[in-house]
């Protein structure tokens, strides 16, 4: 048994001595930023490197317990988030999978036969026209062991770790895309809700102007065209007012769905005040080079490049020769009673098994480029994400200002189409004027009413938007912050 130990640990020695010769494959460095990133500030908004941070809980800016409420049910029931999660796991088992690798498999084997072997073979007629036959009784254990020569099976554990925060950042990035799709329909949703107040306003009118003209047709102070203008105005708004229910029932449903529920299950009743939206919060938007680590999916961006670094390696190390070591250790006997004792011990050490490539018809190099192409389209293709997102943040930034413009403008203008409106409507009562110029004005006070409540949401849209495409409050923890900091 000494004899055995002592081999076992003479092999164990000259793995580990083998396998701290080198590491095949390059260590990963993360890429560079695109050209003057790291120094410039966002075009349309202002910030510095020690801007204040949105909280993990972003959403929490807008003051909307309705909204918070939504948040949570989305992050807590969604399939989409649950997916996500088994995602991970799938990516936490197969880097298990890989790790075990990186230690001996041993197994343990018992068994029991019956054997005659033939009297008329070779070893028959040697033995004197003589079988053998008997039972066997064995119980041992075996063991296999890669000896990791140059850090092979050390890249595919280095591929498969990183995998697993490629796919925990993949994760996060689905619950922050979740969580600005809900804050998105429901302020969607809160602006149709001021819209159907102001149409339901001008109903309201409409029903008193239709009533006045045909108090003045009977009394013959009007035509039946100004009577017909009156009623069309009525309908028209409600059939506008239909179509605004219709989108709403529509954020309704999507409201939902996003939150895990049946469309059924979900009923948001009119804000306490449709008609004033709240006014949208300020974001602090720092520096391009902060989305780096603000932004989950150029987190996962930079963890997949990692994975393919790692993968390169691989390719590479099946150039070089593989170590293999076997060994058993057990007992065999022809009867049960005689199996644990010390006659009936068998055991081996080896072969310690080197295997080398020498011709492949050139598959390890296929292999190989194929490896390094993988992670140059990878780089390419993370460039194009680190662009798209200073793009989003770019694009939104705009929207929050010129909307602001925007609004301010139409403030302007309707305050004017109100005034309008109350002249037309004096000088028709005076006789002064037709209907008609009555109904212009109604329907560019109406326009400008809805406009306003539309500026005011895109507003608000634009905010969501501001904060989604700096990373919503997300922020790497453990290892995923190792990986943007490397």
């Amino acid at each position: 048994m000494n004899t055995v130990m002592t081999k076992l640990a003479a092999a164990a020695s000259l793995a580990v001595l083998l396998s701290a010769c080198g590491t095949v494959g390059q260590d990963f460095k993360a890429p560079a930023n695109v050209a003057g990133i790291d120094s410039a500030t966002f075009r349309h908004g202002s910030g510095a490197a020690d801007a204040a941070q949105l909280p993990a809980q972003w959403w929490s800016v807008f003051g909307d317990d309705t909204l918070n409420g939504l948040e949570h049910s989305a992050l807590r029931d969604n399939p989409s988030v649950k997916a996500a999660g088994e995602r991970l796991l799938q990516a936490l088992a197969q880097s298990g999978t890989a790790r075990a690798n990186q230690g001996p498999s041993v197994n343990l084997s018992t068994g029991i036969s019956n054997a005659r072997t033939s009297a008329n073979t070779s070893q028959g007629l040697a033995l004197g026209n003589r079988s053998i036959s008997g039972n066997n009784f064995s119980v041992g254990g075996s063991l296999s062991y890669e000896i990791d020569l140059l850090g092979r099976v050390k890249r595919m554990v280095e591929a498969a770790d990183a995998q697993v925060l490629a796919s925990q950042a993949e994760r996060d990035g689905v619950l922050q895309m979740l969580s600005a799709q809900v804050a998105s329909n429901y302020w969607q949703l809160r602006g149709l809700d001021a819209e159907i107040t102001i149409l339901n306003g001008a109903l309201d009118t409409r029903r008193e102007s239709a009533q006045l003209v045909e108090a003045r047709f009977n009394a013959g102070l009007t035509n039946e065209l100004d009577l017909a203008r009156a009623r069309v105005e009525l309908q028209n708004a409600q059939a506008d007012l239909h179509e605004v229910k219709r989108q709403r029932n529509q954020l309704e449903n999507s409201l939902a769905t996003l939150t895990g529920k049946p469309p059924a299950a979900l009923q948001l009743p009119l804000a306490a005040d449709p008609a004033a939206l709240p006014q949208p919060p300020s974001i602090p938007v720092g520096l391009p080079a902060s989305l780096l680590s603000h932004r989950p999916d150029l987190v996962s961006s930079v963890a997949g490049l990692r994975a393919l670094n790692a993968q390169v390696g691989v390719a590479e190390g099946a150039f070089y020769p593989s170590l293999q070591l076997t060994g058993n250790f057990g007992y065999a006997s022809e009867k049960l009673r005689d199996l644990a004792q010390g006659g009936s011990r068998q055991f081996s050490v080896g072969p310690l098994a080197l295997s080398l490539p020498i011709f492949d018809g050139g598959r390890n190099q296929a292999n190989l480029d194929l490896s390094k192409a993988r992670y140059n389209e990878a780089l390419a293709n993370h460039e194009t994400k680190l662009l798209t997102a200073l793009r989003e943040v770019e694009d939104a930034l705009s929207d929050v200002e010129q909307r602001q413009l925007q609004g301010d403008a139409q403030a302007l203008s309707q305050q004017a189409a109100a005034r309008a409106y109350l002249v037309a409507r004096t000088r028709y009562e005076r006789g002064v004027s037709n209907y008609l110029d009555v109904t212009d004005a109604q329907r560019s006070s109406l326009a400008a009413d809805r406009a306003a409540v539309q500026i005011k949401t895109q507003r608000l849209l634009a905010t969501v938007a501001v904060a989604r495409s700096l990373g919503a409050g997300w922020q790497p923890q453990g290892d995923l912050a190792k990986v943007v900091s490397n």
